[in-house]
């Protein structure tokens, strides 16, 4: 846990400088070692965490970067693997009950983000335009 957030520092510190290639490099150093080490952490809440800050930190930075399709792809990547944890029976329930918590939070971000930036493609596949009633679809190009 120490080394994750000894990376995520340091990339916080270089998105705050503006320095923004060094900071997505650490910040994907972070999510590695998050997930990498989900299902072998000590503490189920430190681990599922770990891995919702790594995503989400990468969200904001291509928010800033002005790329909201990627942005997307990493809020409903970790949205999904938390409702896949969830449903996973051979890891273990403090794990799952821990995705569970965090997974409300994930929701709440991905609705924020189409609400301010549109649909995309996968947000559309995974939340479904049910989720959504009042947003238009958007669908950024690339």
């Amino acid at each position: 846990m120490e080394h994750w957030k000894r990376t995520i520092e340091r990339a916080n510190r270089c998105f705050m400088a503006g320095e923004l290639v060094d900071a997505r490099e650490a910040y994907l150093q972070a999510l590695a070692l998050a997930q990498v080490l989900f299902e072998r952490w000590a503490d189920a809440d430190e681990a599922v965490a770990a891995c919702v800050i790594s995503h989400h930190n990468l969200a904001d930075l291509h928010l800033r970067l002005n790329q909201p399709e990627e942005s997307a792809e990493y809020l409903c990547a970790i949205h999904q693997r938390l409702l896949q944890t969830m449903q996973d029976p051979r890891l273990s329930p403090s794990l799952r009950e821990a995705a569970l918590r965090q997974s409300s939070k994930t929701y709440v971000e991905l609705l924020n983000f189409i609400s301010d930036h549109g649909e995309y493609p996968r947000t559309h596949r995974l939340l479904g335009s049910a989720a959504t009633p009042t947003s238009t679809s958007h669908y950024g190009a690339h």
